[in-house]
C-alpha cells in the first residue's frame, strides 16, 4: 500500500485532507537524499518559497491556518539535560517544579481555548518517561475531556511503553508530540540523558497505537546547515510523514547551557519550514516556538512558505509567545481565515 493509499484509511489521520486522495501532481517521497535536500534549502529564497507555496495551495486549496492552544500541565522539575529547556531540575532558571494540574484546572483551560478559536489542544508534561499509576491515569481523563469538547488532544509526556501508548488512543488522543529536535549527528552536543534511538522507539510507538504523529525539531541550537537538512531529512525518509511536523526557533533562556545561543535569522525559519513543506507535502506544518522575536512580516512569510498552524496564547510551556489579540489582528490584517473545528476531524 502506498502512504497515499494508507492516509486515504489511517485509523490515526485527523485532517480533512487526509480523507481524500492527494493530487496526481503531488509526491510522497521517503528516499530523500542529503544532497537533494541541501539543493532544495539553498535555492534562491524567492524560488524555494514559490514552489513551497505551490504545493501547498495544491494540497491545502482553501489556505486557512489552524489555531492550537498549548498547556504545561506538569512544570519542571525534568531530569534530562536538554540543553535548551528551562524545565531541566539540574539548570537555573527560575522555572519551579510543580505539580500535575487537576484535571478539571485543565478542561477548563481547554474550554477556553475552544471558544476562543483553537481547534487543537495541546498538553505537556515535563517527564522523561511516562509512569503508570494516579498521575497518568489523570492524563488520561484529560484527553478523555478534551476530545469531549469537539477539539483535537494532543499530549507530549517523554516516552511511553506500547501499552502507554495503546491507553492514550483508547482514551481517544488524536496525536502525540516527540520531537527529535535536531539530526542525529548533532543530537548528542545538545541532550546526553535520551538517544535518538529512544525518540524513534517512541514514535513507532505512537504510529503502532494508531495516534497520530507529531514531530518536528528546533532550529537555532547551534547546528550546521547538513544538521537542519539531516533532521528534514529523518523526518520525511520514515514509513509515513508525520502528520504534524513544528518547526520552532529556538528561544534562548538564561540559565540553560545555550543561553547565549544567537538567535536564528527570519530567512533560515523560512528557508526550513519551505524545505518541509515540498518534502511532506500533505504534513501540517506548525509554526511553534520562537514567534514572539518575529515581527508580523515574518510570519506571513513563514505562512506563505507553508505553515499552515499556530499556536496562540502568551505562553508555550514556559517561554513567551504573541499575544492572542495580536495574532486575530495579524490574520485579519492578512485575510487568513482559521480552520473550523469540523474541519479537523
Amino acid at each position: 500500500m502506498s502512504e497515499q493509499q494508507a492516509h486515504e484509511s489511517s485509523p490515526y489521520t485527523g485532517h480533512a485532507h487526509f480523507a481524500k486522495a492527494l493530487p496526481e501532481s503531488v509526491q510522497l517521497r521517503h528516499d530523500w537524499s542529503l544532497d537533494e535536500v541541501k539543493a532544495l534549502y539553498a535555492l534562491p529564497l524567492l524560488e524555494l518559497v514559490h514552489r513551497a507555496q505551490s504545493v501547498h495551495r495544491t494540497v491545502f486549496s482553501d489556505n486557512k491556518v489552524q489555531l492550537c492552544s498549548l498547556l504545561s500541565i506538569k512544570t519542571g522539575g525534568c531530569p534530562e539535560d536538554c540543553g535548551y529547556c528551562p524545565q531541566a531540575a539540574r539548570y537555573h532558571t527560575g522555572v519551579k517544579a510543580e505539580k500535575l494540574m487537576p484535571v478539571p484546572e485543565v478542561l477548563e483551560a481547554a474550554a477556553s481555548a475552544r471558544a476562543a478559536g483553537a481547534t487543537r489542544f495541546c498538553m505537556g508534561a515535563a517527564w522523561r518517561e511516562v509512569k503508570d499509576g494516579a498521575q497518568f491515569d489523570s492524563v488520561l481523563e484529560m484527553v478523555k475531556g478534551v476530545r469531549a469538547l469537539g477539539m483535537e488532544a494532543c499530549a507530549t509526556l517523554g516516552m511511553l511503553s506500547d501499552t502507554q501508548a495503546q491507553r492514550l488512543k483508547e482514551a481517544g488522543l488524536s496525536a502525540y508530540n516527540h520531537n527529535l529536535d535536531t539530526s542525529k549527528e548533532h543530537y548528542g552536543d545538545i541532550i546526553s540523558t535520551r538517544t535518538y534511538e529512544d525518540r524513534l522507539r517512541t514514535l513507532s510507538r505512537v504510529r503502532d497505537a494508531g495516534i497520530s504523529v507529531c514531530c518536528g525539531g528546533i532550529i537555532g541550537l547551534g547546528e550546521s546547515v547538513d544538521d537542519r537538512c539531516n533532521l528534514l531529512r529523518t523526518l520525511a525518509n520514515q514509513e509515513h510523514h508525520p502528520e504534524s511536523v513544528p518547526v520552532n526557533a529556538l528561544v534562548p533562556v538564561e540559565g540553560t547551557p545555550l543561553a547565549n545561543q544567537a538567535r536564528i535569522e527570519t530567512v533560515d525559519m523560512v528557508r526550513t519550514i519551505a524545505t518541509a513543506r515540498i518534502m511532506m507535502p500533505a504534513s501540517m506544518v506548525r509554526l511553534s516556538a520562537g514567534r514572539a522575536q518575529m515581527n508580523e512580516e515574518a510570519q506571513l512569510l513563514c505562512m506563505m512558505a507553508g505553515a499552515n498552524s499556530l499556536f496562540f496564547g502568551e505562553k508555550l510551556l514556559t517561554t513567551g509567545n504573541p499575544r492572542y489579540e495580536s495574532d486575530m489582528a495579524l490574520l485579519a490584517k492578512a485575510g487568513i481565515l482559521p480552520l473550523e473545528p469540523n474541519a479537523t476531524r
